[in-house]
């Protein structure tokens, strides 16, 4: 059963959603944009049925009470010290790291930065830093990320996506691919005062740095749909070079950027099999705290 509790880190409040045995390997799930916690909410409860306790939250400017109204706020080093944070107040010494989207770039730099804490990495869609540098200068990708421009420009997006209820907002996503119910509580979620803003932040925050993430050494497996719009092959196919650990790209034909939401049962296994493959042994902690 999914738990919605509090955690307090870095002097801030995140929601989080929480399921599992307390005695089971700690898997930290992270969303992207406009995503929250819920994207994981079906892939959560597997994890915990197969004995994994979860930890999913929303992330700095999607909580309330984790929500800094400073663009730098949002730069990459105080997202991957959040998830850090975390995991010390949910007493995960290492744990399994998962994510999507924006979260997998959050990803990405932690388990390159502090490989001591990370037993295994799974990166759902999002290729590694360095590879989607490379794509935006040789590929199609540019077109595919045209978006973050406009994303990165001050108060055009907001008036755009948040018109009419944030009308905008929920015609981009529809036209990604994103079914109804996701589109409306994704839309609900960004409705919350700030909160749109905040969201936007991450890409406003983003400098030359966010795509200059070392090489990856813990176990790591990629996970990408064929059908992706936002995210292509050129990067995909080269995140291996940027990868010195044991490494798989598991590539889901036909699907699109939603994985976490769409294709639940198309990842689990191939997760589930990664993270039965890398153990982590003995796990120090006492289980989630508030």
């Amino acid at each position: 059963m999914m738990e919605r509790r509090c955690l307090q880190a870095r002097g801030l409040v995140f929601d989080v959603l929480a399921a599992g045995d307390p005695a089971g390997k700690p898997v930290l799930l992270l969303h992207g944009f406009p995503q929250t916690a819920a994207c994981w909410t079906q892939l959560a409860e597997a994890l915990a049925g197969a004995g994994y306790r979860i930890l999913a939250p929303d992330q700095r400017g999607y909580s309330p009470g984790a929500r800094p109204a400073a663009v730098p706020d949002y730069q990459m080093p105080e997202l991957v010290a959040d998830t850090l944070a975390l995991a010390d107040r949910a007493g995960a010494v290492r744990f399994h790291l998962v994510g999507h989207d924006w979260g997998g770039a959050v990803a990405w730099h932690l388990a390159a930065r502090h490989p001591q804490r990370v037993a295994t990495l799974t990166a759902v869609s999002t290729p590694h830093p360095r590879a989607l540098a490379a794509a935006l200068c040789s590929s199609a990708q540019p077109l595919r990320s045209a978006y973050i421009a406009l994303f990165r420009t001050p108060r055009l997006p907001e008036l755009i996506l948040g018109a009419r209820g944030l009308a905008g907002l929920r015609l981009l996503l529809a036209r990604s691919g994103l079914g109804p119910k996701w589109v409306e509580a994704y839309a609900g979620a960004l409705a919350e005062p700030g909160a749109l803003a905040a969201a936007l932040a991450w890409y406003r925050a983003a400098d030359p740095s966010t795509l200059r993430a070392p090489a990856v050494a813990v176990p790591t497996c990629h996970m990408w749909g064929s059908g992706d719009a936002a995210l292509g092959r050129r990067a995909t196919e080269a995140t291996a070079r940027w990868v010195t650990g044991p490494y798989h790209l598991q590539v889901l034909a036909g699907a699109g950027h939603w994985l976490p939401e769409q294709h639940t049962a198309e990842l689990a296994g191939p997760l589930l099999a990664h993270l039965r493959q890398w153990p982590i042994g003995r796990v120090g902690g006492q289980g989630w705290t508030s």
